[in-house]
């Protein structure tokens, strides 16, 4: 009998621990490196990674019956939508009631993942709390170390120079800091609009809130219901019609951005990421947050905004998004740009299909769901059970899906957006496509051999 093969998982928030279950499912013995101290990744609040960026007002932006893994549904008793230390729990109970848990590190950072240089496996180089290094052999490697949490600030600077505090959304964690303070937060997405709220009930004066292009701004409910569930009733259609119904349905409901003085979308609803928010609009009405253009300037304590306005600021909170960052694989195996990297199904690796990627997508909707799909392919392809079309095959899928998500998406990270419904309802069809070419004769993945461990 060969030797179970045998998998190496970075990472274990939600993409991790859906992947290390759906290994355990296909019987394949999987390895998953945490460097914190629990299961859940970026929603585990203060986890010893110190990599989350979750804060203590953070709730879930998509509705509990669209974010929920279809293997585990959340509690039937819990609001649309959970606090993140509700998901938290959720990601916890997860993985303990289906065994993933014992699969788990802790305390164990992937500094390097490489190909063996017989092309029989990976070695993954692990550093301990004690800085002791060992090298472990794997069939394959699955990357699934998130994208939120390497923050990126505006590049170029701004002109000029600020002197009081300046702080990334990453690192936000209550109100508190923001007590009698002279507040700008610099963004327009879900945490932009989160910090904001929560600054001005304690801030000195409106915070402001800069924004050089606008988004459409969704209230989490549309007459009586989660209003994702409103979004899924349209799903079945084409894109650019579930554009144009929402989009009118959106603005007979709450009107438009630049009502409440902000900034025109920069693109249709369905292309730029919306930001989900109740309470923002309610705040810029009541005059506790004033929206302001994007930053020309800085001096002193003085931001200068393109309009040729002024303002005195004592913080500035840069809600300015993430690089994606996968510090343990080389430009071999990422390109130039980790956030074009060409992925098949936004999973396998082009050259060698043993190096596998779970969540490092931009979806239109909730995530984990995408990455208990993805998780379920790579399991069924590391199994044997699944077969890919060929190399050309490949490439060609991966090509069209980038033109077709360039034509939606424009140059914003196009390689990395799918569209939630379609994609979802996909996997299952190239699963069963997957199969057919096994029985056409197409070869199965198989496990590289022996395992061995290196100090």
């Amino acid at each position: 009998m060969p030797p179970p093969c045998r998998v190496a998982v970075v990472g274990a928030g939600a993409a991790g621990l859906a992947t290390t279950k759906a290994l355990l499912d296909a019987g394949i013995e999987p390895v998953t490196y945490e460097k914190g101290d629990r299961p859940g990744g970026l929603w585990a609040r203060d986890n010893a990674s110190g990599l989350s960026p979750a804060y203590a007002s953070l709730h879930l932006n998509t509705s509990k019956g669209r974010t929920e893994f279809a293997d585990h549904p959340m509690p039937a008793h819990w609001p649309d939508y959970p606090s993140a230390d509700l998901i938290a729990g959720y990601l916890a109970d997860y993985s303990d009631t289906y065994g993933v848990t014992e699969h788990l590190r802790f305390g164990t950072t992937v500094t390097r993942v490489e190909r063996d240089e017989d092309g029989h496996g990976w070695t993954v180089t692990t550093e301990t709390g004690g800085g002791t290094e060992s090298g472990e052999h794997v069939d394959a490697v699955v990357v699934a170390n998130g994208h939120n949490w390497d923050p990126r600030l505006p590049e170029p600077a701004y002109p000029g120079t600020f002197d009081g505090t300046q702080t990334h959304a990453h690192d936000y964690r209550t109100a508190e800091a923001f007590r009698d303070r002279r507040v700008l937060v610099v963004g327009m997405g879900n945490s932009a609009m989160d910090i904001a709220v929560d600054a001005s009930y304690v801030a000195r004066g409106p915070v402001l809130l800069s924004a050089r292009h606008g988004v459409h701004i969704i209230p989490k409910y549309l007459f009586g219901r989660p209003s994702d569930a409103t979004g899924a009733a349209l799903a079945a259609l084409p894109w650019r019609v579930r554009q144009r119904l929402a989009e009118t349905i959106l603005r007979l409901a709450v009107g438009t951005p630049q009502s409440y003085g902000l900034p025109a979308p920069a693109g249709g609803l369905f292309q730029n990421h919306p930001t989900i928010s109740d309470t923002i609009l309610h705040r810029l009405t009541h005059g506790e947050v004033a929206a302001r253009p994007g930053i020309a300037r800085l001096d002193g304590d003085q931001v200068t905004f393109t309009d040729g306005t002024t303002a005195g600021v004592d913080v500035i909170v840069w809600a300015t998004g993430y690089w994606v960052t996968i510090p343990f694989l080389s430009a071999r195996w990422l390109g130039d740009d980790a956030e074009r990297l060409p992925l098949y199904q936004r999973v396998f690796h082009l050259q060698d299909p043993s190096l596998a990627f779970v969540g490092l997508m931009q979806s239109t909707g909730a995530a984990l769901p995408v990455v208990e799909a993805q998780a379920k392919l790579v399991a069924a392809h590391l199994s044997g059970g699944y077969a890919l079309p060929t190399a050309r095959e490949q490439r060609l899928a991966v090509d069209r899906a980038l033109r077709a998500a360039v034509d939606r998406w424009g140059d914003r990270r196009p390689a990395m957006r799918i569209d939630f419904d379609s994609y979802v309802a996909g996997i299952p069809r190239e699963i069963a496509a997957g199969r057919a070419r096994l029985r056409r004769g197409a070869r199965p993945f198989t496990p590289a051999g022996t395992h061995r461990s290196t100090v």
